[in-house]
């Protein structure tokens, strides 16, 4: 619905864990194997087979996690010939999958550029005012909690399900929920698609109220779009999450003592949009 750019809320300290986030989820993004970021491509049966087998064994599955344990084939990353001609071949799996980690990995793997671009976009514009609140390790912590609430709570919501469940978008739904939280009358500008793209600029709980209401919209049902791609229910859970933990840090709250010493200066810095 609209696409933010931009937040008039200047920052103490400079966000290292929201950079380190972006930067290793582009990193892996860029490779992961059968991917349009790696250096192989994203063509043909054999790089398609790579890929998948690569991502049902990083990828959070909410079979997997509701049920804590592996299936009894998983795809091998080959290409075999069967009775309808070329596929990826399936077979007994080759390494032990922990459930559990396979959310935090999840969090970093993407699906495509718009995919990431736009999960990177949203952590780099909402992410560095939560950080500067919470504090570099707070916030990573916070972050990597967020993400298991969603993935979790999308998995409840369809424990039967053997998707591969990838993204940050559930961990920075928590972050969008915190923002909320923290900056409701924070200024963002944002782009509206009207036609042309309209710069506006509109208060955060405008932005961040609309999109969690679109969220929840769409995840009625089983919480996944019409073409099985978005886990909406995850960001729900995550944006709902972000907002609990942000709770005790609502304005009014002391903020963090600002960081001293060379590497963080204490003069505020405007926000800076790549």
């Amino acid at each position: 619905m609209v696409i933010p750019v931009h937040d008039v809320n200047p920052v103490r300290r400079t966000p290292v864990v929201t950079y380190a986030l972006i930067a290793a989820c582009v990193l892996v993004f860029l490779v992961t194997p059968g991917t349009a970021g790696s250096a192989a491509g994203g063509g043909g049966l054999a790089q398609l087979c790579h890929l998948q087998a690569f991502v049902d064994h990083y990828a959070a599955v909410p079979r997997e996690l509701i049920h804590h344990r592996m299936p009894g084939v998983v795809p091998t990353g080959e290409v075999g010939v069967g009775p309808q001609g070329p596929g990826c071949v399936v077979g007994p799996p080759s390494y032990d999958k922990s459930p559990v980690l396979s959310v935090l990995t999840a969090m970093f793997l993407h699906g495509g550029w718009l995919h990431l671009l736009g999960n990177m976009l949203f952590l780099l514009v909402f992410g560095n005012n939560v950080e500067d609140r919470m504090g570099h390790v707070r916030f990573l912590l916070f972050y990597v909690v967020c993400g298991y609430a969603a993935g979790y709570g999308f998995a409840l919501f369809n424990a039967d399900s053997g998707e591969p469940l990838i993204g940050a978008s559930g961990a920075i739904a928590g972050v969008l929920g915190a923002y909320l939280v923290l900056y409701p009358r924070a200024r963002v500008w944002v782009l509206v698609p009207f036609l042309v793209f309209l710069p506006l600029r509109l208060p955060a709980w405008l932005v961040l109220g609309l999109w969690f209401v679109l969220q929840a919209v769409y995840s009625s049902g089983h919480g996944v779009s019409g073409g099985a791609t978005v886990a909406y229910a995850a960001h729900v859970v995550g944006f709902v999450a972000g907002m609990l933990l942000a709770w005790p840090l609502k304005p009014g709250t002391p903020p963090p003592p600002e960081p001293q010493g060379l590497l963080f200066g204490r003069r505020a810095r405007p926000r800076q949009v790549w």
